[in-house]
């Protein structure tokens, strides 16, 4: 074969290669901010959060916290254990594919990390909001009362993409877990009643969900927190997939599209006279 032929075919090769490289390349979304969902995401359970589409209405967003890595980052804990009853420094990084720590983050909800941690059995649930350091790490106060798994959820948004990875902590001593609470459509809270009201639920259908808060049987007003009228935190049974969920502006009012059947675990947070409350209920989802 003459050397004209060969270096032909050589470079059809070479062609065909390159082309190959491009196709994985796209396909591992190597921009952590990318919209694709080639990593692998979970079904979609959309509520009304705090973005917007372009027509003004809510903007979807997925199930996340399944994982300790997606979009092309990883949440790297700074520890893996706790003790029990006694304060400690939680403090993580979040990575990007070559291990840089990202420190650029987006305001969302007046805050650029949202952090939460709760028991496997969905006890204990908190709320906090770290602080970030000169070298990216973020770390915040917390204390676990009582022994066992938590799960440790980052929320938070970069290049207007939203995030939540979530990593385990565990706590040493006996652990007693507790069988998840019977749905409910009222509780009492720091001297506060909280209903739930709204339709029922259907796996893949939209639901309305309605809290009222009052006191003596008289309504009580809410106050802004965190730039809105409160917040709602909705855990899946058994693998504690994650949704952080915002009401509309005037009122606790929700709408939410469960995914799949089972039981679901909501904690509502509201502000009244300049204290925060959490309400926590069962949701149950049916097929």
């Amino acid at each position: 074969m003459s050397v004209l032929p060969r270096l032909a075919g050589f470079g059809a090769v070479l062609a065909i290669v390159f082309a190959a490289a491009l196709v994985v390349g796209d396909r591992a979304g190597i921009d952590p901010g990318a919209s694709a969902r080639a990593d692998g995401a979970a079904p979609a359970m959309t509520a009304m959060a705090g973005g917007h589409g372009a027509d003004g209405a809510p903007a979807p967003q997925t199930v996340r916290g399944l994982a300790v890595s997606e979009g092309g980052l990883t949440l790297a804990l700074a520890r893996t254990t706790a003790p029990a009853g006694v304060p400690f420094a939680l403090g993580f990084r979040v990575v990007d594919r070559r291990g840089q720590t990202v420190r650029t983050f987006d305001v969302e909800h007046t805050k650029r990390m949202h952090v939460v941690l709760v028991r496997r059995d969905m006890t204990g649930f908190q709320h906090l909001h770290p602080t970030q350091r000169p070298d990216g790490t973020w770390t915040v106060p917390a204390t676990v009362r009582d022994p066992g798994a938590y799960r440790v959820f980052a929320d938070f948004a970069v290049r207007g993409r939203a995030h939540t990875l979530a990593g385990d902590i565990s706590v040493d001593g006996a652990v007693r877990s507790r069988a998840l609470p019977a749905p409910a459509g009222a509780m009492t809270v720091d001297g506060l009643r909280v209903r739930l009201d709204g339709g029922a639920a259907r796996a893949g259908a939209e639901a309305e969900l309605r809290f009222s808060v009052t006191r003596a049987g008289r309504p009580v007003a809410v106050e802004p927190y965190l730039g809105a009228r409160g917040h709602l935190v909705a855990l899946r049974a058994g693998d504690l997939a994650f949704l952080h969920v915002h009401p509309d502006a005037r009122r606790l009012r929700f709408m939410a599209t469960l995914p799949t059947a089972g039981s679901y675990r909501l904690f509502l947070q509201f502000k009244t006279e300049g204290r925060v409350h959490t309400a926590a209920f069962t949701r149950e989802v049916a097929r």
